[in-house]
């Protein structure tokens, strides 16, 4: 069995794009640059993230986008827009973003817990 060596990488996110952000970020929590990477096993790196609420957002999706959640009950569709989300929480809005990027099987919830944010 190998042993995984996990190493931390810190992003300062000011000024950044966040699509590109979340993709690096996304490849990283992956493991998608090492030589041992297989799709079928969880091989990627820590990533800690700092100055999150300094992000760029280009064009107008800050005010146009929208998050969309279903609570299970019938007309329980709930809508939020980036802007109301983004002041909340601003880690909420990078989080979101790179889940969307990371594969949909059971690998996820344990990639995303190795993502964490500073101050």
């Amino acid at each position: 069995m190998d042993i995984i060596k996990r190493e931390t990488h810190t992003i300062d996110a000011t000024g950044r794009p966040l699509g590109r952000l979340a993709t690096q970020v996304a490849v990283l929590l992956r493991g998608k640059s090492k030589p041992s990477f297989v799709p079928y096993k969880d091989v990627g790196d820590f990533v800690i993230i700092t100055n999150v609420e300094k992000v760029k957002f280009t064009g107008k999706k800050f005010d146009d986008k929208i998050y969309y959640r279903h609570t299970g009950y019938l007309g329980g569709l709930k809508q939020r827009t980036m802007k109301e989300l983004y002041t909340k929480a601003p880690s909420e809005v990078l989080r979101k973003a790179v889940m969307g990027m990371l594969t949909k099987n059971k690998l996820r919830p344990r990639q995303i817990k190795r993502l964490k944010f500073e101050k």
